[in-house]
């Protein structure tokens, strides 16, 4: 007697077994429906024999309806790999009801029949609907899958119905089970992979339906046995197929007399079955196999649902306890003493038997952990694999072969904190005995059982007990994941931070008495500003209602400007967005009586300060007495570069009321007059016409910046919250985390695109290009293990405006070519994005 591996089923085909179960019966014909093939028990069905049947044509065979019927079913084939099904057909035009499944076989039209059963009747629809809202109601998921199987027996009546579901090994257990009162119980059960052999997994995803109605029924020959092409008939989607003999003598081994499977689909991959048995043969009516089908169906989509948001809940989980982590970790201190004081948090996040960290040499280790004297044996091993990347494996032997070490601990994760070798975060994981309870042994004898020298399925079910040793609990995708996110916060945030803390420090020292100087100059810059303001705005005041009113206006002024200059450290600042904060703060209702026209420009932090409060003061005149006050009324501002570098702005009126000159100067005309000349040295001036009112600025170059286009661009642009009106049509979102993706979608659409296409690598982002044609691009810099240059590159090639998100500040990633790009750093809000989409489309 030779122990061997049961793969050897692996090879049987058992598609093309050349018959179907007798209860009935399989006609084949031709595509110009000649019939080809039928099963010799014809003549229970038909009245006449195989040889009597050889080349009839379908008409002279079928009833007009039936074939009519048939015909017009099979057009709905003409596009897919599946089955059709008719209930209650007069097939043979002699009065007698048949329920019929069609498909294609190569080139061959498959009808099988079988009796209609009239009476009890099952409508798969209201049904099914009633299946899925009991197992909808179920909160957890173990209940859930018992429901099922529950909902399946109901329609089936089989003794027991079970849900099985298949390991990442080939082998599946029993997660869920139904059984009728007496009926052992089989939950909990695993079976080998070589119990449902590999053609056979292959075959339930293609042919979901497999029904087995007596294990010791006879079986129809098809009649010829061989096809034109000198093949057996391929029945992969037939509902009537023969079952191989091997598999039958495994049921009669169990005692069962029918059998039923119904595969479980989830993201086209086979997850399990509902695995159903009868001990005793069950001729199942085709109404009600149809129905447990298109329940299946319609579980398989609810469970991949119920399995994503697991994987959800569990990710969100994990965010927290990872978050509240992060958040306590100090930026003082040695890389080795921030990790090594958060070892106990750090087993939180992961479940482990113990964890150390290695930096620079130093180490440390809390639980279940490698010993100092023994990381020689494997550091050398993660300093060779690939570098800033994790390395988990639950069987250490395999790499580094049997030793004391690898029989203690056989379960590594070992993630690097460093962008040099030997720094390392590790989690160890002992060894599990891992008591696994298998409906029998995975590896059968070979006996000489009704088949000849093949292998007999086991003649004993006894559970028996497998003991797997040398490894540890395995590392779940779930538990890389989160990871592979602390990876990413530990060398993004955490050890960069740290790595130069002393360098900060020592500047931070060096800078502090400038910054203080600084700070008391620019606060007392700022109360003189307020408190001249405040002086000369009161002498002009008519009232004080009147006082007040133009002293907030002109401080609030001052503030947009000084939000505008403070986000980018005080940095030069859009002239466009000066004036549409003006114009849009004073009223949004101004975006059709005003427009702006010149090219991108770049006004230096002092300069800005002061054309604020010259601006405010022109748009509130315009408002209360000019063009802005009259529906009719049209402002047009427009500035150019000179030759020497200089800005001139010109403001013209067109279209309000006649324009009066004012009786006295007051302190706004004095701002409009003599800011920028006392100021920035520069020129202003302004004309009261009756037509409207016309002004003229210029700006001494020491204050412009001029961005580097060919030409100031000529579009006319409206006024209004979203300053720049270029169509949004359509956007892409380049972002791998999910939430944030779905965040910041909302938040594009919300600025006016219509259409926003995500994409979580740089693959997807590059298949989204070259589908269809984008108007704009929100990228993430980081994208896990690559980032989005290349999609950058691309996009900048086609001339499609973008800008980058990261959740740091540093963009080191980024190559000059991009250094002009913007960025907004993460989280950031709708406001800002809008603002920066604006600019970045405007100046494309």
């Amino acid at each position: 007697m030779t122990t061997v591996d049961l793969t050897n089923c692996d090879r049987e085909p058992i598609q093309f077994l050349g018959g179907v179960q007798a209860f009935g019966c399989l006609l084949a014909f031709s595509n110009d429906w000649l019939l080809a093939h039928v099963s010799e028990n014809c003549v229970a069905f038909t009245g006449r024999t195989p040889e009597e049947l050889s080349g009839v044509q379908a008409v002279h065979l079928l009833g007009a309806y039936a074939f009519q019927e048939i015909r017009g079913r099979l057009q709905w084939l003409q596009y897919s790999d599946s089955t059709e099904r008719l209930f209650g057909l007069d097939l043979f035009g002699d009065g007698k009801s048949y329920d019929v499944a069609l498909h294609r076989s190569g080139d061959l039209i498959i009808l099988e029949c079988e009796p209609s059963e009239m009476t009890n009747r099952l409508d798969a629809i209201s049904a099914v609907r009633s299946m899925m809202a009991r197992i909808d109601a179920a909160e957890e998921f173990d209940e859930f899958l018992s429901d099922a199987a529950r909902q399946v027996r109901t329609v089936t009546d089989f003794d027991r119905v079970m849900v099985y579901r298949f390991m990442d090994d080939g082998s599946g257990q029993v997660v869920a089970e139904s059984r009728a009162p007496g009926v052992d119980s089989f939950l909990g059960l695993r079976y080998p992979a070589s119990d449902i052999p590999v053609q056979a997994r292959q075959l339930y995803i293609r042919n979901q339906f497999r029904i087995i109605s007596d294990v010791n029924g006879k079986v129809a020959r098809i009649v010829p046995a061989i096809t034109t092409t000198g093949e057996p008939l391929d029945l992969s989607l037939s509902v009537l197929r023969s079952v191989s003999e091997i598999h039958l003598e495994y049921l009669r081994n169990m005692g069962v007399g029918a059998s039923l499977s119904i595969s479980i689909i989830v993201d086209g991959r086979l997850w399990g079955l509902f695995a159903c048995h009868h001990y005793s043969p069950k001729q199942m009516s085709f109404d009600r196999r149809t129905t447990a089908e298109l329940f299946s169906q319609m579980f398989s989509r609810d469970l991949a649902r119920r399995l994503q948001d697991e994987v959800l809940n569990h990710e969100e989980r994990a965010r927290v306890l990872h978050d509240r982590i992060m958040s306590s970790i100090s930026v003082e201190g040695s890389v080795f003493q921030n990790l090594s004081s958060y070892m106990e948090p750090f087993m939180d996040v992961v479940s482990c038997d113990g964890v150390a960290v290695l930096v620079d040499g130093q180490y440390t280790s809390l639980g279940l952990a490698a010993r100092k004297d023994e990381l020689e044996e494997f550091v050398p091993f993660l300093n060779r694999t690939a570098a800033s990347k994790l390395f988990s494996t639950h069987t250490f032997s395999k790499f580094l072969g049997e030793s004391d070490f690898t029989r203690r601990i056989p379960g590594l994760l070992a993630i690097p904190v460093s962008r040099r070798p030997r720094d390392y975060l590790l989690f160890f994981r002992g060894e599990v005995v891992q008591s696994v309870t298998w409906a029998g042994n995975p590896e059968k004898p070979v006996e000489l059982g009704p088949n000849g020298p093949r292998l007999t399925p086991r003649k004993s079910f006894e559970a028996w007990k497998q003991e797997v040793v040398g490894q540890s609990a395995k590392w779940t995708a779930a538990e890389l994941k989160i990871c592979e996110s602390l990876r990413t916060t530990l060398l993004e945030v955490i050890l960069r931070s740290v790595d130069m803390n002393e360098k900060l420090q020592k500047e931070a020292n060096e800078r502090q008495d400038t910054l203080i100087a600084e700070l008391n100059h620019r606060v007392r810059n700022i109360l003189t500003l307020i408190q001249g303001l405040v002086s000369r705005t009161m002498e002009t005041a008519e009232s004080t209602e009147h006082f007040t009113k133009l002293l907030d206006g002109r401080i609030k002024a001052l503030a947009r400007a000084h939000d505008q200059i403070t986000q980018d450290q005080w940095s030069p600042a859009p002239l466009t967005s000066l004036f549409t904060n003006e114009l849009t703060a004073y009223s949004p209702t101004y975006g059709d009586s005003a427009r702006l026209l010149g090219p991108h420009v770049m006004i230096a932090p002092l300069a800005f300060s002061t054309m604020a409060l010259v601006v405010h003061e022109m748009v509130t005149n315009s408002a209360k007495h000019g063009a802005l006050s009259a529906s009719g009324g049209f402002l047009t501002v427009e500035w150019t570069p000179t030759p020497e570098g200089d800005l001139e702005i010109s403001w013209v009126e067109a279209g309000g009321p006649p324009v009066v000159p004012p009786s006295r100067r007051g302190f706004g005309s004095t701002i409009i007059e003599h800011s920028i000349p006392h100021e920035l040295n520069g020129e202003a001036a302004i004309e009261y016409l009756p037509e409207g009112v016309r002004a003229s600025f210029r700006i001494p170059a020491d204050y412009v910046e001029l961005d580097k286009l060919p030409q100031p661009p000529t579009i006319v642009r409206a006024v209004t919250r979203n300053a720049v009106q270029v169509p949004r049509s359509k956007a892409l979102l380049v972002e791998d985390n999910m939430i944030i993706a779905l965040d910041n979608e909302d938040m594009l659409r919300e600025i006016g695109f219509v259409d926003v296409a995500l994409a979580k690598d740089v693959e997807t982002g590059l298949e989204v290009i070259a589908a269809d044609k984008l108007d704009f691009a929100l990228l993430d810099i980081n994208l896990g293990r690559e980032n989005s240059i290349p999609i950058a590159q691309k996009l900048r090639d086609l001339g499609v405006p973008f800008i980058f998100a990261s959740g740091y500040e540093d963009t080191s990633l980024l190559d000059e070519s991009f250094k002009n790009v913007p960025v907004v750093i993460k989280p950031f809000s709708k406001e800002k994005l809008e603002e920066l989409v604006s600019l970045k489309m405007e100046e494309d």
